[in-house]
């Protein structure tokens, strides 16, 4: 096998937040690829996982069955969207490290983190995986503690790491709070208007479905490839992305634009820069469709 080639013999997956937002879309992504795995999850499952998947009861501070994975996909985190609760840094930092040190000591060969564009901070334009992390909310500070924290550990084990950091993403299954599922919501209501921002800012938005792809694709695909963003590359105003799903769904309602101010710990313009990623996925398209 070519390094940097999609393999998954000889695997032994552990997923992680699989019943979120975006974990239930990466475990369709997986059950499409014939890609087996463990599920981890606090209570069970109230309805079928997608075939290959196996539930595994219990929690991120209790400790696991001694099940040498050698695969791990994390999207799990607590305490969102509660952005700036110091719990994140106080609580769920150490709890992460504590679980992904059971992990690493068990021989784990392959780790892909969930990151936050956010780390970046308050930087504008085309953010890079170089640019430095100066992030502002007790949420991102943790995620980037826990970046730093992995690379450490990768001095003392060797396992291959890859931070997907991710941009903004829509879809079903979304947090409420989130503007694509307050905008469905008050369609669904019949409500005469949509209270929203003047919508000039800038972002970059990749539908659910697309960023499960991406996770999935760098999770079979050998190397220690570090952080990735995981983004469009494709800065779209708020406003205009709006219009968009308004115009795709065939929703119909009236924008009160300006209704709310800009968020403070967020720039005005940012978006991710993809070179990284589209050069590591190069050629993975095709082999998605090649058959197994």
């Amino acid at each position: 096998m070519v390094r940097g080639m999609p393999e998954n013999s000889g695997m032994n997956l552990l997923v992680t937040g699989g019943t979120g937002f975006i974990g239930q879309h990466v475990l369709k992504e997986l059950a499409a690829r014939n890609v087996a795995c463990h599920v981890l999850m606090r209570t069970p499952p109230t309805t079928p996982l997608p075939r290959g998947m196996t539930p595994l009861l219990g929690d991120m501070a209790a400790p696991l069955p001694e099940i040498a994975f050698t695969h791990c996909l994390h999207l799990a985190w607590g305490g969102l969207p509660h952005y700036q609760n110091p719990a994140h840094l106080a609580e769920e930092l150490p709890k992460q490290q504590c679980f992904l040190e059971a992990r690493i000591t068990r021989g784990l060969r392959k780790l892909v983190v969930a990151g936050s564009c956010l780390e970046y901070g308050l930087q504008s334009g085309a953010l890079d995986e170089t640019a430095a992390l100066t992030p502002t909310l007790p949420y991102t500070q943790a995620k980037a503690a826990l970046l730093g924290w992995l690379g450490e550990r990768q001095n003392a084990h060797r396992f291959d790491l890859c931070w997907a950091r991710l941009f903004y993403m829509y879809g079903e299954g979304q947090h409420a709070t989130s503007l694509f599922s307050q905008l469905s919501a008050a369609v669904a209501r019949g409500d005469a208007r949509f209270p929203m921002s003047h919508g000039a800012q800038q972002r970059d938005f990749l539908p659910v479905e697309q960023v499960a792809r991406y996770l999935v694709d760098l999770l079979l695909l050998r190397g220690n490839h570090g952080v990735v963003n995981i983004g469009s590359g494709a800065p779209i105003t708020v406003r205009a992305q709006v219009e968009q799903w308004l115009r795709h769904y065939g929703w119909s309602i009236a924008l009160d634009a300006g209704h709310y101010p800009y968020s403070d710990y967020e720039p005005m313009a940012f978006w991710a820069d993809t070179a990284k990623l589209n050069q590591l996925l190069r050629g993975v398209t095709v082999l998605r469709q090649t058959p197994q």
